[in-house]
């Protein structure tokens, strides 16, 4: 069973069948699908899905905390299920693919206290952009 399947069974989410299809189709490391892409597959294991499901579901995960929505530069926004571990992420800005990186060092630490301007900070967000090995290739 996958983690979020187990993560959302712990937290007594009502599995339907919709559900648990959108929730294996999410599952994986480096997941980071747009709802069309999170819909063609669920598609592909249960053809009577609908959209609008699918968008329900993938709100309703998203407001659970269970999965992160990644917007890039106007692209579509891009589900992420790996909510539980602190990660960045790495954006070719050819393709638009999306990878998970774990920046060494203490990101909130690196914010100096004059800053900060009084704020008690919870987090960062931080997107490292470039080009991925096909698209710097092609690039020349």
């Amino acid at each position: 069973m996958s983690d979020l399947l187990e993560r959302l069974r712990a937290r007594g989410w009502r599995m339907t069948s919709q559900r648990r299809v959108v929730a294996e189709v999410l599952d994986g490391q480096h997941v980071h699908v747009t709802a069309d892409e999170v819909l063609a597959a669920a598609a592909l294991r249960l053809p009577e899905i609908s959209r609008a499901t699918v968008y329900n579901t993938l709100g309703e995960l998203v407001s659970l905390g269970e999965v992160l929505e990644v917007s890039t530069d106007g692209r579509a926004k891009r589900y992420d299920p790996n909510a539980r571990n602190p990660h960045q992420h790495l954006v070719c800005g050819g393709c638009g693919t999306v990878r998970d990186v774990h920046p060494v060092g203490d990101l909130v630490a690196g914010l100096p206290e004059a800053e900060r301007y009084g704020f008690a900070v919870t987090g960062v967000e931080v997107t490292y952009r470039g080009l991925c090995p096909e698209c710097a290739a092609a690039a020349g």
